[in-house]
């Protein structure tokens, strides 16, 4: 099956320091991935290739078969959406209208938003939660509200693919929860999403992660590889280990396995 999204030798320096280096991987539909590494790995600025707003200074990404510098802009955003690490954090624009942004690639400048549009962004605020604040404006919301919007607006796209940079960001416990069933939703519902996670945990409960050390893609595998933990933890030079955590089904009997990052003691 053809990726939705694939990096071809991507490499990128700032001065004489690479910050990504030679990385090649795929994003296929269906799947959630998670990058994970230590500060100044180059996992956002991988994504910001992944996404078009850098361009590399060797190597090429492909969407959907095709050279992303060779998609026109709009018809690129109907099929791809990002969510920035740092999201505006000023605006006179109400939270509905922000969310609103997200059809803009399906309606154009000057369409009129039809009752499809509306039920979509509605959806997305409700799936994140966010309706409750819709006509405040963005200038007012706090950290974790803002936040909510701007994932709602990059969901209300309903886009193939799905890049997001520290997604949880400001989020409160059980919005950071809620934040990765929505990715795993995504995914299920055949989207390829990518996501860029601080928290190890929480990118361990993706379905293959990207380990990223000094510019370079280390490993990449499903949490359940042995392979994939060794290198986690290597590169945060062991300070914690992963570990099993058995879970019962609703029904007692059907058991299944997450991984935790244990700090070391």
């Amino acid at each position: 099956m053809t990726p939705l999204l694939e990096a071809q030798e991507l490499t990128l320096a700032f001065g004489r320091r690479r910050v990504v280096e030679q990385v090649s991987g795929a994003l296929r539909g269906g799947e959630w991935l998670a990058i994970v590494g230590p500060n100044g790995a180059g996992k956002s600025t991988l994504l910001s290739l992944l996404a078009g707003l850098r361009r590399p200074d060797a190597g090429r990404v492909l969407l959907l078969g095709r050279e992303l510098a060779a998609w026109p802009a709009r018809e690129r955003a109907r099929h791809l959406a990002w969510l920035a690490q740092q999201g505006e954090a000023d605006g006179e624009l109400a939270a509905l209208d922000v969310v609103r942004l997200g059809r803009l690639p399906h309606q154009g400048l000057l369409g009129a938003a039809g009752a499809e549009d509306e039920a979509v962004v509605r959806a997305a605020m409700d799936e994140t939660e966010s309706a409750p604040f819709a006509a405040r404006r963005l200038a007012t919301l706090s950290g974790g509200e803002r936040q909510r919007v701007l994932l709602a607006r990059a969901l209300a796209v309903r886009p193939r693919v799905l890049l997001l940079d520290e997604p949880t960001t400001h989020l409160d416990p059980s919005h950071q929860r809620a934040l990765l069933a929505t990715l795993a939703a995504r995914a299920r519902a055949g989207a390829a999403v990518a996501s860029v996670l601080h928290d190890v945990t929480s990118a361990l409960a993706a379905d293959r992660v990207w380990v990223m050390a000094r510019g370079r893609l280390v490993a990449d595998g499903a949490p359940r590889e042995a392979g994939l933990r060794a290198a986690l933890v290597a590169v945060f030079d062991g300070a914690f280990s992963i570990e099993p955590l058995e879970r019962s089904g609703t029904d007692g009997a059907t058991r299944s396995t997450r991984w935790v990052a244990v700090p070391a003691p």
